[in-house]
């Protein structure tokens, strides 16, 4: 029996519209809180994927004319989840990205589609669907960040509001002519409101005004109050530190689940490790690598940007193919790294492979095939990477920065000698540190009963909601009793 209504507020779920960590958050978070007494609704845009995935909707509220058009807020459900939809075809019926259109360029009324999703989440707060009226609004990234805005300035009682960060480098920056189209009144553009550097910032909307403030991991949110990390609301983020919180992501251990995974072709678990074995001949093959047992494969599942450190990874392929190792790698972003890597893959044939795009069962099939996955992140709020790899036995390789640093245990020599290791650490973030990391890795690899151990207590790591679920509950909770 729930005792607490929350309305999350994201611009992606899972698995409904997807394009990185947060649509996974956003869609795992309300399954964990229900098991805490807090029911959570979600509240996301109405694109054509969701629209066609909702079952039974209702129209629980109605807008003549929002931002340029009609809309309704629909109810439903859909994946198991409990929806509520801003069904605003005018901002929202595009196929493809649900930020940037066919060009790969921003679409050039964001500013309008995410301050209605805002909107929507601000009028549900304020009691506009009388049958869920939330004690807490809570908002994910830019594009929700507006709601704390348009709550903080509205008359009257209001529910809590928090705010969570997924990526402080995506801000959501608008000129200031909008302020007025977008609803929000003329004192709101003031350093202790929306205005950011002479525009109007969704996201620093939302650090600024939110009752709390988290992110995804206790380390990043240490960081993001330095300079290097505060991607320029360092300041800001130190001003609100009482408010300002760490809350480590989970993964849902159900879709991540090597004993019942469909896209592997053999189950396998902590008890039957020797499972893993199909899935890394199936890899090898898939990707055009060797069929070898005894070569150590590195996995990459990411973004191919500097933010992630790929380019560091193309620098030290020498270094990795030196030490008899392969590499397999599935993503996307930017072309000069996907040159490097078609043209590594292209000179190095049976080392190398790569599937340029994103694909679910790939990634999958490469968390349970490769002996160890890569996150040589220069910057990493949380990461999911490295807590499916644990979940599937791929020892994590990571720089030792934000969630990479809180959740993976480095098995340097008092590790060692202590039985806790689960993975493998460099910083910083350099070409010699991630060369010194392969070279460390492969070394662990020649020891196979280290290695088995490390991969036993990886596989054991609690990696689930449970935890952040129980945190974020209690965040709410001592949010409203500070309210009184």
């Amino acid at each position: 029996m729930s005792d607490l209504r929350v309305l999350s507020v994201a611009s992606e779920i899972y698995p409904l519209i997807k394009t990185g960590g947060l649509a996974d958050v956003a869609g795992a978070l309300p399954l964990a809180l229900a098991k805490e007494g807090v029911e959570m609704r979600s509240l996301v845009p109405g694109y054509p994927a969701v629209i066609k995935a909702l079952q039974k909707p209702s129209v629980v509220h109605t807008y003549g004319h929002i931002f340029g058009g009609a809309a309704k807020v629909l109810a439903g459900t859909a994946a198991g989840l409990e929806l509520f939809v801003l069904d605003a075809p005018h901002l929202f019926d595009r196929a493809g990205n649900p930020y940037s259109g066919p060009d790969g360029r921003d679409w050039q009324d964001n500013a309008f589609r995410f301050a209605a999703l805002a909107r929507a989440a601000a009028d549900i707060g304020l009691g506009a669907v009388a049958a869920f009226v939330p004690d807490v609004v809570h908002a994910h990234d830019w594009q929700a960040g507006l709601a704390p805005a348009y709550l903080h300035y509205a008359d009257g009682p209001r529910p809590g509001t928090v705010i969570t960060v997924h990526n402080l480098a995506f801000q959501g920056q608008f000129p200031p002519h909008l302020l007025g189209q977008i609803g929000l009144p003329a004192r709101a553009y003031a350093v202790d409101g929306v205005e950011y550097y002479n525009t109007i910032g969704y996201l620093k909307a939302g650090l600024q005004l939110a009752d709390r403030v988290t992110t995804v991991s206790p380390t990043y949110a240490v960081e993001i109050r330095g300079a290097d990390a505060g991607m320029g609301l360092d300041g800001l983020l130190r001003q609100r530190a009482g408010v300002l919180s760490g809350i480590l992501n989970g993964i849902d251990t159900d879709v991540w689940n090597p004993a019942t995974d469909a896209a592997l072709p053999a189950s396998f678990d902590v008890a039957k490790i020797s499972g893993r074995a199909k899935s890394k001949a199936l890899l090898q093959e898939r990707f055009g690598l060797e069929v070898n047992p005894n070569a150590l494969v590195f996995g990459v599942v990411s973004r191919l940007s500097q933010q992630k450190g790929l380019d560091l990874l193309l620098a030290t392929l020498p270094t990795l193919l030196g030490e008899g190792c392969q590499l397999a790698l599935l993503g996307a972003g930017d072309k000069g790294l996907e040159y490097g890597f078609h043209h590594a893959t292209a000179t190095n044939p049976g080392r190398i492979g790569t599937y340029f795009g994103y694909d679910e069962t790939v990634a999958h099939l490469i968390q349970a095939g490769s002996d160890a996955i890569l996150v040589p992140s220069r910057f990493e709020p949380c990461g999911l990477t490295q807590l499916c790899a644990l979940r599937y036995g791929a020892i994590p390789v990571v720089a030792r920065v934000g969630g990479l640093a809180d959740t993976v245990i480095d098995m340097n020599e008092m590790a060692f000698s202590s039985g806790v290791g689960t993975g493998v650490q460099f910083a910083p973030p350099t070409v010699e540190m991630l060369d010194a990391a392969i070279r460390r890795t492969a070394a662990l690899w020649r020891d196979q009963t280290v290695w088995k151990g490390m991969q036993r207590r990886a596989m054991k790591t609690d990696v689930s909601w449970t935890n952040p679920a129980r945190q974020y509950a209690k965040l709410y909770r001592d949010l409203i009793g500070a309210q009184g």
